[in-house]
């Protein structure tokens, strides 16, 4: 076809027309995206440009009885930089100044600094690192230096808060104070975390660069909520005699753990709890919770659940008389022993639990149980000693007192149980039915927790929980009580009696790993001490407990875990204002008001003579001498009970005077 002007118009309208619809698809495709999928295609832009990160809330704190601060949180701050934001007139005005500020605070030389901030700006780094886990006065220092506190828009200052949690007394009741982490939940901060929470925040950041995420404002999308504060009932002074106290017996006898626990009696609030295991360098830490999780055969502490069982039973009184023969005993083809050697020979029951005798308990409880075992752990069970007691606080241990059908039942499992062996029970579980004793009977469940606050306001308030209002009889309470208060006046305790402060409690030495190969060359041993006082009105409880002491040092009860409770008794005696009155002190006033009338009428004779100052209070007697122009010496104190110049003589002033006084 020839060219022609015609056809060549035809061609250039056909590429027009082809163009315009190009031109309109694209038109047409725009509309559509933006209007009729607009909000898919940008919540999808956001999606990769755009993210809300979460804002830790501040953790509620947790305080002592007393209000001292045991776990908070704490906010730290990572600082980065938009360098390339910065404007340049006000970049090079500034950089020197800026460079100056940041080595003062985090050390390096200012040309150090200047030299990564112009290399961050030459290369687009809109999100350099400058510090991590600042305090907030660090916070507030950086954020007033040059350059930064023009803010993130002119300033490029990129601020991160996070929160740490931080206990202020270090490790003292760590495992109870607990916490809630990575590494689980365990004590205090892991019971009570729905309170201690709060609510996490929300703020809104924009995607810069592979991986790097920068804040797009300094207001948050949504503010965090700081968690409530928990009051718990421990007492600082008391936990810091405890803590000390078990802390000096473990290094002395190179034991492996150990565990002390103080209770309120009338409350159940627990006081002190200290929970030290060895490390691998012969130092301690709070490793585990031993006193709540650790089940274990609690030995010669479990014949006071064993003598209240006979009593209430009624198939013995405290002078029922058991023969021990000479501490060597054979029962059911197997020997029981007693720690004396040459035993006990014939003693009542009281007596047996003040010496703690293996074979009177052994005794006493077989030949009154032995045709009916299940009476005697029905009443152990009466008593809740098969149950846990329920704690907020998790891993608690679960005791195992075994009955007649049961795996470790045998017919040596009775005369076992009776002097507390074949079964098992966590230190605390052991205290709280010594607490119920000392309670008059009313057993309650340890505390830990008094109170939830926020800003300062009470939310939730935990009273007395009462397991059971009466464990025994009263009849059995007051006997008991009365033997426990001997094992430390005439008993296996006496070792620890003060004439100056009361205590009750039983000692307490078991075997640990016996069933192993080698007990016998390497015996291992649990000793402890439970008990409360004063002994007359006691107002705390206490049970330590010190597993594997070195033998060679020591392993009794009375030895080892018994002086560390004495030491916290003795310690809360002096500081407690409970406990601070004293006895026979009371002034005479009859015999006061009685020289004083021998004195006046003296005095008020116009005495020419030495008079009889024997029997006067000795400062009497020396004001009435120097009175009557004597010069007096005095040797002693008290009252006189010898003059060197006899009744009668005249007075010459001047003349010396010797007083004797007692």
């Amino acid at each position: 076809m020839p060219v022609t002007k015609k056809n060549i118009l035809n061609k250039l309208y056909i590429v027009f027309v082809f163009i315009a619809l190009f031109f309109i698809a694209i038109i047409f495709k725009m509309v559509d995206i933006q209007v009729a999928h607009g909000d898919k295609y940008r919540s999808l832009s956001e999606q990769l440009t755009l993210r809300n990160d979460t804002i830790l809330a501040n953790k509620g704190s947790v305080f002592s009885a007393d209000g001292s601060l045991l776990a908070t949180s704490m906010s730290q701050y990572e600082i980065r930089m938009d360098a390339y934001t910065v404007n340049s007139e006000v970049f090079e005005k500034n950089i020197q100044s800026l460079a100056d500020s940041l080595s003062k605070m985090l050390g390096n030389t200012p040309n150090h600094w200047e030299q990564k901030i112009r290399k961050a700006r030459t290369h687009k780094n809109r999100y350099l690192f400058i510090a991590r886990r600042l305090g907030y006065n660090d916070y507030m220092k950086i954020k007033h230096f040059p350059i930064f506190n023009l803010g993130m828009y002119k300033g490029g200052f990129i601020a991160e808060q996070s929160t740490v949690r931080v206990h202020p007394l270090g490790k003292v009741a760590e495992r109870t104070i607990g916490y809630d982490d990575y590494r689980g939940a365990p004590g205090i901060e892991g019971a009570y975390r729905k309170y201690l929470r709060g609510e996490h925040g929300l703020r809104k950041k924009q995607k810069i660069a592979k991986g790097q995420w920068k804040p797009i404002s300094d207001n948050n999308e949504k503010e965090p909520i700081d968690g409530k504060d928990i009051v718990t009932t421990i007492d600082v002074n008391i936990q810091d005699i405890a803590h000390h106290s078990l802390l000096r017996q473990l290094e002395y006898y190179n034991a492996d753990h150990g565990c002390v626990v103080v209770m309120e009696t009338k409350t159940g609030e627990i006081k002190a709890i200290s929970n030290l295991g060895r490390t691998s360098k012969g130092t301690y830490y709070e490793k585990r919770n031993y006193a709540i999780y650790e089940t274990q055969e609690p030995g010669s502490a479990f014949k006071l659940m064993s003598l209240v069982a006979a009593l209430e039973a009624k198939v013995i009184d405290t002078g029922t008389i058991v023969d021990t023969g000479e501490g060597r005993y054979k029962m059911h083809n197997r020997f029981i022993h007693d720690s004396k050697r040459g035993g006990y020979g014939k003693i009542s029951a009281a007596r047996a639990l003040e010496v703690s005798s293996n074979i009177g308990f052994a005794r006493l409880i077989d030949e009154n149980f032995g045709k009916n075992p299940d009476a005697f752990i029905s009443l152990l069970k009466k008593m809740h000693l098969h149950q846990k007691l329920g704690l907020p606080i998790k891993g608690e241990g679960t005791p195992t007192i075994p009955a007649p059908g049961d795996k470790k039942w045998s017919k040596n499992a009775l005369p076992s149980i009776a002097y507390g062996y074949n079964l098992e029970l966590t230190p605390l579980q052991t205290l709280t039915f010594y607490n119920a004793i000392a309670n008059d009977g009313e057993m309650v469940k340890p505390k830990f927790v008094k109170e939830i606050r926020s800003w300062n306001n009470q939310v939730e308030t935990f009273g007395k929980t009462v397991i059971d209002p009466q464990i025994c009889s009263k009849s059995t309470i007051k006997k008991v009580r009365e033997i426990l208060k001997n094992v430390v006046v005439r008993g296996t305790g006496k070792k620890l009696y003060s004439k100056n402060f009361s205590m009750a409690g039983k000692t307490g030495t078991a075997r640990t790993e016996y069933w192993m190969k080698d007990w016998e060359t390497n015996r291992r041993y649990v000793s402890s001490f439970t008990g409360y006082f004063p002994a007359e009105n006691p107002k705390y409880s206490c049970i330590v407990v010190i597993s594997k002491p070195k033998v060679q040092k020591g392993y009794y009860g009375a030895d080892v875990s018994g002086p560390v409770f004495k030491d916290i008794a003795q310690k809360i005696y002096t500081s407690s204002h409970i406990i601070n009155k004293i006895n026979g002190i009371e002034p005479d006033f009859e015999s006061v008001k009685t020289n004083f009338e021998r004195y006046y009428s003296i005095i008020n004779k116009g005495v020419k003579a030495i008079p009889n100052v024997k029997g006067m209070a000795g400062m009497d007697a020396i004001s009435l001498l120097e009175n009557l122009g004597l010069k007096v010496i005095f040797q002693g104190n008290g009252k006189v009970i010898e003059q060197s110049i006899p009744e009668g003589q005249k007075i010459v002033k001047g003349t010396a005077i010797k007083l004797k006084l007692a």
